[in-house]
């Protein structure tokens, strides 16, 4: 059943307070001075599970994933991964928690390899020792980078890099920089991964294959996903449940064909004089797709 204004049908409550969501948010709030940028945002994502979050520009949706990834505290509410509140915790140890997202715009190391850009994920689970390890080559030490770098060495193979793993990131197309992060993204197994318009830059080759790993990532790690993306077939492809955020609130949720034909969307999202074109026109990209 879609949701319009946050709420949420009491079945889908009781079964969602029934277990651990992978990721809560309860009554988001941001205040930028007198402007309301988010108000009250509430959302559950399980384990395993696709979903989309779309909106007009300046829904409020980057401000969002700044909100969950911890680069902004809000001014009230609470954010909960696995069922434990970190919405005091920093982004750093969001992400060690298993909470990884990727930007808007590309943000890799130019100067690295490929290979070296994905490894950078995986440095801080080096087994310790520091230094000394290293000079003495402690077994554990090297069974450790081993296991590393074979894991590195499957993820390129997954994302397509394995041709430019020895090439520095910052040579690389955008299309090729933004598998570099998703690379990165996913190499220490996340459990929650946030995807910031994971497509753009992407041709279709590219953008296809990002679907393929996004589907792996839910179905063999058990890693939900959320994604902000403007290609709105791509978002009616992937995702299971979406979420329209209009003003900085929940304006509707729901499955992607029941987002299509929510008249509240259409108004607030698609717009009033062209909504019907642009339905059509989501349900010919959606095809046979979930």
């Amino acid at each position: 059943m879609t949701t319009v204004h946050g709420a949420i049908d009491a079945a889908d409550r009781d079964a969602s307070q029934s277990r651990v969501s992978a990721l809560a948010l309860s009554g988001i709030t941001v205040r930028f001075g007198g402007i309301t940028a988010l108000h009250e945002v509430g959302l559950r994502l399980e384990a395993g599970e696709v979903r989309g979050l779309i909106g007009p520009n300046g829904a409020g949706k980057t401000t969002l994933f700044d909100v969950i990834s911890g680069i902004r505290i809000p001014d009230a509410g609470r954010v909960e991964l696995a069922g434990d509140d970190i919405t005091g915790l920093s982004a750093v140890r969001r992400a060690r928690r298993g909470l990884r997202r990727t930007f808007q715009r590309v943000q890799t190391f130019g100067w690295l390899t490929v290979e070296d850009n994905v490894l950078a994920a995986l440095e801080w689970r080096s087994g310790g020792g520091g230094l000394v390890a290293d000079l003495v080559s402690f077994p554990t030490r090297l069974t450790r980078e081993k296991a590393r770098r074979a894991r590195v060495a499957h993820v390129l193979d997954l994302c397509g890099l394995t041709p430019v793993r020895q090439e520095s990131a910052g040579s690389l197309p955008i299309g090729l920089g933004r598998m570099v992060e998703v690379a990165r993204a996913i190499v220490d197994t996340p459990s929650v991964l946030l995807l910031d318009e994971p497509t753009s830059g992407l041709d279709e080759t590219e953008a296809a294959r990002l679907g393929e790993r996004i589907q792996d990532i839910r179905a063999h790690e058990s890693c939900a996903v959320l994604l902000v993306e403007h290609d709105v077939g791509f978002v009616m492809r992937q995702c299971d449940r979406i979420v329209v955020l209009h003003l900085g609130e929940v304006l509707a949720e729901g499955a992607p064909r029941e987002i299509q034909s929510n008249p509240a969307v259409r108004a607030a999202y698609l717009g009033d004089d062209d909504g019907g074109h642009q339905v059509r026109t989501m349900r010919n990209e959606q095809g046979g797709n979930r």
